[in-house]
């Protein structure tokens, strides 16, 4: 019996990083600020700048830090509304209220995108923004800036499973006022925990630095990306120095370094987990239960799982499904289904007036997630997607499917 692809390892940190590793450990210096300069972590916020097209990173313990900072750099006032998607992690929210802030959700389709017309009848009132691009799935960024824009309210980008995700050529994360990405283990670059956040805004940027743990004069170890004139970000700094709370949500230089290496790896990783979605999904698509939502016209996605709907199924026969992908070796994952599922809105219980989201209840019932890591080779993919295939025969028989 052939066995199923092993999907929840992450690749190996490239080998690149070993040589620095050991300089870290021999020398033990793993914190940024004690080195005199070029510390990994400052190299990478350069590094990463750079790639993205932006002026500034800022690199953290995570991408829930990111959100938070992103948050209070906004200078927000205290139970400020921030309105996000129904359909996000829980850290999301999470985020919103370590911040002091209030979350408010709207719809999500059952495409994973956000509900337009919902979102825009919730904007009164509301005093930021987060777009969760949930499993790299890009909502309408032309509509929401557009809405956005006209009310003058800001946008953060949760850009945690979208690196390398463009809409109309541009990198996602780059559309909002602050875009933030995660580093962590099951991400398309991963240093088991850690994250970043992007922006041209020098002020804001020099909020979250601060805010960060920039304790003293520490911020003057920051600095725009390479070649990038960084007057506006000193002068920031300077005006915020002992102004701001610190909130101590730094990333150590040995997360830094495993970071570092797999930058040059990342087009790779997009081009191999495009490669391997868009062929898992035209295979699944043959099953008449198995529907993946097409993406949008301006959207070039950088998957590294795959969702799809399951469609005609009951209840009881989503759990059958489950059950037997399980048994042919593929863990997929319902979010509505699985038990205190923290992508499942209603399981989000600290959030006051918790609100009934119908559409985003109903999409997330049906709505699976299976790993497709970018190390797979086109013929794993075929199991894998043989073996949904299978599991949706098991349950449903194989009448209808290829016009029997």
């Amino acid at each position: 019996m052939t066995l199923p692809p092993n999907v929840y390892d992450a690749e190996p940190i490239p080998e690149t990083a070993r040589a620095e590793i050991e300089r870290l450990l021999q020398t033990g210096d793993l914190f940024r600020y004690t080195a005199p300069e070029n510390a990994p972590v400052t190299l990478l916020e350069s590094e990463f700048a750079e790639m993205m097209g932006t002026r500034y990173a800022l690199a953290v313990s995570s991408c829930s830090a990111a959100l938070f900072l992103s948050l209070k750099s906004l200078d927000l006032p205290r139970d400020a509304r921030v309105l996000l998607p129904g359909f996000t992690f829980a850290a999301v929210p999470s985020a919103v209220v370590h911040a002091d802030c209030r979350p408010v959700l709207c719809e999500v389709g059952d495409n994973y995108r956000i509900d337009i017309p919902d979102f825009e009848s919730r904007l009164d009132g509301i005093g930021a923004v987060i777009i969760s691009h949930m499993r790299g799935h890009t909502s309408d960024m032309d509509k929401i800036m557009a809405l956005c824009d006209q009310r003058g309210i800001p946008v953060i980008e949760d850009a945690a499973h979208s690196l390398g995700t463009q809409w109309r050529g541009r990198n996602i994360g780059t559309i909002g006022q602050i875009g933030c990405f995660s580093f962590q283990s099951y991400k398309m670059v991963n240093s088991g925990e850690g994250g970043i956040l992007v922006s041209d805004d020098a002020d804001l940027v020099a909020r979250a630095i601060i805010m960060s743990g920039a304790y003293e004069h520490m911020w003057k170890k920051h600095k725009a990306r390479r070649g990038e004139n960084s007057d506006d970000l000193v002068q920031a700094l300077e005006r915020w120095q002992n102004q701001l709370p610190l909130y101590n949500l730094r990333l150590s230089n040995l997360s830094a370094t495993i970071i570092r290496a797999q930058l040059p790896e990342v087009p790779r990783r997009i081009r191999d987990g495009r490669r391997n979605h868009d062929h898992t999904a035209a295979r699944i698509s043959e099953s008449p239960w198995l529907s993946v939502p097409a993406k949008f016209p301006p959207e070039d996605r950088a998957p590294d799982s795959l969702q799809f709907n399951l469609d005609g199924l009951t209840d009881e026969q989503t759990l059958a499904f489950q059950s037997a992908a399980a048994r042919h070796g593929i863990k997929v994952q319902v979010f509505g289904m699985s038990k205190d599922n923290a992508r499942a809105f209603w399981n989000w219980q600290f959030i006051p007036d918790l609100p009934e989201l119908p559409r985003t209840r109903t999409m997330l019932m049906r709505a699976c997630d299976c790993r497709l890591p970018a190390r797979l080779t086109l013929e794993e993919c075929d199991m894998i997607a043989d073996a949904l295939i299978t599991a949706a025969e098991d349950v449903m028989g194989a009448t209808q499917a290829y016009g029997t």
